[in-house]
């Protein structure tokens, strides 16, 4: 099931400000996930997930990047763009929705790459602080000129002076455009390479290019190249275009299981983000009859008649058995009719089948298993959830399912332990010290748990430990 987070501010604008494709935001690489969180509207998906890192994994692996522990987060934000931020790379759901091929978001990918294994990020803080000396010297001139021609009675000089200190500044804003600028070209090379060394096509890339310049002529708005952060789509597509055709790989295509992935994730995306309306333009340009029978149960679900929404999954479940998401949905679908005991059921086989090994369905498993309500299923539930957390610790939403879980137990200490848990990666660290205190109160003190409501209670505003 496709789950949105609450959208917060400070990120959201640095996101929103980004509207070009391909964007490396400069983010203090100290910050977790749950800081993040705080202001992109973060979007959780087992089965979107899953895709997106079969995209990225070869492409992680041509640039030296698959051991360096790169997490992929999806933003719910209908534009068509992606950024990095130390060793995360956000893809906006609209950039997955907007895409017609896996090739043109494993493009995006790769440009994305090419920023991290530059270590682009780095460099654009370096390249801040030179910048930001420049202006202070040219301001410091400035200064002296003002001074100099109050002294010596010269109007000409203070004028001279007030703009040498305006135009430095100016001046220092074009030089980080223009490195920017250079970056981005870089980036664009890198992902060519990294498409190649993965024997795919660059077609992708043109293609989203030249939506940006059909776009931008559309917008009528008129661009002066030198105050953008970013090369002109129309330079970019001639940087890029010979590189595509001398590649071997340019007329490999996408296999037709992993278009027909992508069909399905852009119909999911439709309906939850935009509705009813929007899956049904999509799906008037699609010819994959399994997308479509997709797209009508998850609008069932989410719009219609359970009992039809239900059907519906079974259909879909007998023409691939083996698909652990079509579980999932049917186990969606018999939660929200109130059958918790055969929706654990239908989760229980999505997690057998779920080759990704997600730390969300499980959480689905265990959330089922307490919705039965008996001492046994909280037990087993525990389980679960604790599972689902081992491979996906900064899940805030599993903490508060576990927390349930141990209060229909009585354990109250680790009920507030699981709630401050919860708490802290989410990014209120206010609560979370509060409940972590609770929690310690009746905690043996020295034990696993007591010392991990004082790493809580020890933690930074910014959520580093001291």
């Amino acid at each position: 099931m496709l789950t949105l987070t609450r959208p917060f501010s400070t990120l959201t604008r640095l996101a929103r400000a980004a509207t070009v494709a391909f964007v490396a935001v400069a983010v203090t690489l100290t910050q977790s996930l749950p800081v993040l969180a705080q202001g992109v509207p973060v979007v959780r998906d087992a089965e979107i997930e899953a895709l997106v890192r079969d995209y990225a994994r070869p492409i992680f692996k041509a640039a030296g990047l698959s051991s360096a522990g790169i997490r992929i987060v999806l933003v719910n934000d209908p534009s068509f763009n992606a950024f990095v931020a130390g060793r995360r790379l956000f893809i906006n759901t609209g950039a997955l929705m907007q895409a017609e091929t896996p090739n043109e978001i494993i493009g995006v990918i790769a440009h994305e790459c090419g920023h991290i294994a530059g270590g682009h990020e780095q460099k654009l803080r370096e390249q801040l602080e030179h910048v930001k000396t420049m202006a202070i010297v040219a301001g410091l001139l400035g200064a002296g000129a003002m001074v100099a021609g109050a002294t010596g009675n010269s109007r000409g000089l203070a004028t001279a002076g007030m703009g040498l200190a305006a135009g430095g500044g100016e001046f220092a804003q074009r030089v980080l455009l223009q490195y920017q600028r250079g970056e981005e070209i870089t980036a664009d090379r890198s992902a060519i390479t990294y498409l190649n060394a993965t024997h795919q096509s660059g077609e992708g890339m043109l293609k989203t290019f030249q939506r940006f310049q059909t776009a931008l002529s559309l917008s009528g708005a008129q661009v002066d190249p030198y105050r953008i952060s970013h090369p002109m789509p129309q330079e970019r597509i001639a940087n890029l275009q010979s590189l595509v055709e001398k590649s071997p790989y340019r007329e490999n295509k996408d296999s037709a299981s992993l278009q027909q992935r992508h069909d399905m994730m852009r119909v999911k995306i439709a309906v939850y983000t935009q509705g009813q309306a929007a899956m049904a333009r999509l799906l008037r340009k699609s010819s994959d009859t399994l997308a479509k029978k997709y797209g009508e149960a998850q609008a069932a679900y989410l719009f219609g008649n359970l009992n039809s929404a239900l059907s519906k999954a079974d259909a879909l479940i007998r023409t691939q058995p083996k698909n652990p998401y079509f579980h999932e949905l049917r186990g969606d679908v018999l939660m929200k009719s109130n059958h918790p005991k055969d929706a654990a059921s239908a989760y229980a086989k999505a997690v057998a089948l779920d080759p990704a090994k997600s730390g969300i369905l499980p959480v689905s498993y265990g959330q089922a298993l307490l919705a039965v309500g008996t001492p046994d299923s909280a037990k087993k539930a525990i389980a679960q959830i604790q599972i689902g957390l081992a491979r996906d610790k900064e899940n805030g939403i599993a903490y508060r399912y576990l927390a349930q879980a141990y209060g229909q137990l009585g354990e109250v200490a680790k009920a507030e332990l699981a709630s401050a848990d919860g708490y802290y990666y989410s990014g209120d660290y206010r609560n979370a010290k509060i409940f972590a205190m609770r929690a310690q109160q009746t905690l043996k003190r020295g034990t696993p748990d007591w010392l991990k409501a004082q790493d809580i209670i020890s933690s930074s505003p910014s959520g580093k430990k001291k």
